[in-house]
Formats: C-alpha cells, sequence, structure tokens
C-alpha cells in the first residue's frame, strides 16, 4: 500500500512541473521570439513482484509481474517552431524567418543569443551603437559591435534581407557599408542554455554555433526589418494542456486520499 502513496506522490510532483511550465509559457505568450517549452516525462523504476507466474493448471505464464514506481520530469524542452511576424513599422526591429539567431555581446563579454529583433540605437563617444533594450550590442559578422559612424544620417539607414547595411551615396543609389548582421545556428537549440531578458547560451547540448555567413552548409535565414517575430504559444492548447494536468493532479490526489483510507481500514482491522 505504501507504493501506491509515493507512486501517486511522484505524480503530483511532475504535474506541479507540468503546470509551471505552461504556466510560464502563459505568462510569455506576449513576449517578442519567445518559444513554447513542454514538460517530458518518463517512468522511473519498476518493482518485481513474480518474475515467473503459472496459471491454475500449472502452465508458465508469458508474462510476470512488474508494478511501476511511478514518474519523473525528464526534460523540460523547447519548441522552435516559427512565430507569426507582427508589423511594427519601427526601423530598428527585425524578425527572423529562419533557423538563425542574433548575436549580441553581454556585459561579461561573452556572446548570448535571441530571437528577440527589438533593437535601438545606443549614443556613444565613438558614434552610435545598434543594441538591445538592455544595452546589449549587436555583433556584425567579425564579431565586433555595430557602430555607425556620427557623421551618417541615422534615418536613412537600411537593411536588406540578409541584414547588410545600405546606406545611399551622394547620387541617393543605396550602396554597401560593408557590416552585415550576424546570424547563427544550431545543430540542438533546444539545449541552449536560457538566461533573462529572452537571451541564450551556448551549450555542450547545443553544440557551436554555425554562422550563417561562414557556413555554407546551413540555409541562409531572411531578416524582415520592422517586424518582430511573436511568441509562437497558442493560448487556446496551453488552457487544455492546463486543464489535463490539472486532472492528473487531481487523481493522483485521490489514489493518495483511497490509499490512506485502505490503510486507515487494515490499521482498524487489527484493532
Amino acid at each position: 500500500m505504501m507504493r501506491s502513496l509515493w507512486t501517486a506522490a511522484s505524480g503530483m510532483i511532475s504535474q506541479q512541473t507540468n503546470v509551471d511550465t505552461i504556466s510560464n509559457n502563459l505568462a510569455n505568450i506576449n513576449t517578442t521570439g519567445y518559444k513554447k517549452e513542454t514538460a517530458q516525462f518518463k517512468s522511473l523504476l519498476y518493482q518485481t513482484i513474480q518474475a515467473n507466474s503459472t496459471d491454475s493448471n500449472g502452465e508458465d505464464k508469458p508474462l510476470g509481474i512488474q508494478a511501476g514506481l511511478g514518474v519523473k520530469n525528464s526534460a523540460i524542452m523547447s519548441q522552435y517552431t516559427q512565430g507569426s511576424l507582427l508589423e511594427t513599422d519601427n526601423d530598428y526591429d527585425f524578425a527572423i524567418q529562419g533557423d538563425g539567431f542574433f548575436r549580441v555581446q553581454l556585459a561579461d563579454g561573452s556572446i548570448g543569443y535571441t530571437r528577440n529583433g527589438s533593437f535601438g540605437l545606443s549614443n556613444g563617444t565613438n558614434g552610435t551603437t545598434l543594441a538591445t533594450s538592455e544595452g546589449y550590442p549587436l555583433l556584425d559578422t567579425t564579431g565586433t559591435a555595430i557602430v555607425l559612424e556620427p557623421e551618417l544620417n541615422t534615418s536613412l539607414l537600411e537593411f536588406d534581407e540578409y541584414g547588410n547595411l545600405m546606406y545611399p551615396d551622394a547620387a541617393g543609389e543605396l550602396q554597401s557599408l560593408g557590416i552585415q548582421i550576424s546570424l547563427a545556428q544550431f545543430n540542438n537549440p533546444a539545449g541552449l542554455e536560457k538566461t533573462s531578458d529572452s537571451l541564450l547560451k551556448e551549450s555542450a547540448a547545443s553544440g557551436t554555433p554555425k554562422l550563417e555567413s561562414e557556413d555554407t552548409n546551413v540555409k541562409k535565414s531572411i531578416i524582415k526589418q520592422g517586424y518582430l517575430e511573436s511568441s509562437n504559444v497558442q493560448a487556446v492548447s496551453e488552457m487544455v494542456d492546463l486543464i489535463v494536468a490539472q486532472r492528473a493532479y487531481e487523481m493522483n490526489s485521490k489514489t493518495i486520499t483511497a490509499a490512506d483510507n485502505m490503510l486507515q481500514q487494515a490499521n482498524n482491522l487489527r484493532n
């Protein structure tokens, strides 16, 4: 009987994590570039009660008797499907169509990755830097921050679909400034380490980044200026999953109550 108590308790703990994951999805339903997360489960060890069993005639049955000991969360996986694009008309909003990630320089000098393309201009002594709302500079294909020279009129700056910075010459024709927004891809983006501010970091599980400007084997992403990629969370789907998780939690709770009642009855028989 104690086995059922611990098994049901493991189910409640796992479903609580599932509810936490769903609530995080719903909380980030309007977060730019957010990717839906799903809780993964796996069964725990099985206890062999009887390895071999026989029928009433003494014939061996093909199956033994094993009782499962519950469940636990094995992983929380992000689903990197494309979110819909929302037009913002902001010249420094960028949405990625494809598998790429923007590269930004973090405060400690390391490189972070994000699908949040909401950037702005940060004025400094050396020029104007294209940066996130937290002030992290956006990197170009050489790995350096994108800094615009002071004499450039930023209102005339444009970007092509591959992130090349374009500026009109004296004749009004757009010319490349030789600067391109850097995008990176990963063999396993679900393995990226999540941090705050919609930023991700490289990990052993994600593998090393593959720069789109250098790796000819990856499919190039498209950058849409004046758009942002919305979250890929579907509210209706999340609400259905939340109801299922809540019902599973309740059923495990009822299992504990039933096992407790049976133990109480057994104890009363002894008395």
